[in-house]
């Protein structure tokens, strides 16, 4: 049980990456930038890929009525993450911690990958429901008005993951490097759990 609860205050170690490195990415390719424009998104905000990537963005979303890029102040998620993801540390190398003196069992290093689940995914639907708001919720006086072919208003939802074509941008979104420590992290809480049932099963 020792070394499964080492395994666990281990695991969520991990996540302090994503105070470090971009939990996401996403990526605006145009032949009129050789350089690709780009956005990294942190648990507390988002920066340019490059120096005056954001400034460009926000120039060409200007165009077609879209919104600036938000600051960190304008999302309540950009004050909240930080701390839902400190806490979720804390807690689960507090687990591990418990489990190596025998104050509880393996079945907790489990619980706290499920709870960690249940918010990835709660994360991953406010973002894709902030990013359906930033590309379909237009200004109607927009200097140009896009339609689609059967004559409904074109929208620029970047895609969750994966890639798009959006006019002519190549639109590329994909996780980042805080995002796979994150995930390496998880792994490691169910490699715990899994250690600490095998070896509770011998005894």
């Amino acid at each position: 049980m020792k070394k499964a609860s080492i395994i666990m205050m281990v695991g969520p170690l991990f996540l302090l990456g994503l105070y470090f490195f971009p939990l996401w990415n996403i990526m605006l390719g145009a032949p009129q930038y050789p350089e690709p424009l780009g956005m990294n998104i942190f648990i507390d905000g988002i920066k340019g890929f490059n120096e005056f990537d954001i400034v460009n963005i926000d120039g060409l979303n200007h165009y077609i009525g879209m919104k600036t890029i938000p600051k960190p102040e304008e999302m309540w998620e950009f004050s909240a993450f930080p701390k839902v993801i400190g806490a979720m540390v804390f807690l689960g190398v507090l687990i591990g911690f418990l489990g190596f003196i025998g104050k509880v069992s393996y079945k907790w290093f489990i619980g706290w990958f499920l709870l960690m689940s249940v918010l990835g995914v709660l994360g991953m639907y406010d973002f894709n429901a902030w990013m359906i708001d930033y590309g379909t919720n237009l200004d109607p006086h927009a200097i140009m008005k896009m339609a689609n072919p059967d004559g409904t208003p074109m929208t620029y939802k970047p895609p969750l993951f994966g890639h798009a074509n959006m006019l002519n941008f190549q639109v590329t979104s994909l996780p980042k490097t805080g995002a796979w420590m994150m995930f390496v992290g998880m792994m490691l809480t169910v490699v715990a759990f899994l250690v600490g049932k095998k070896n509770t099963s011998k005894t």
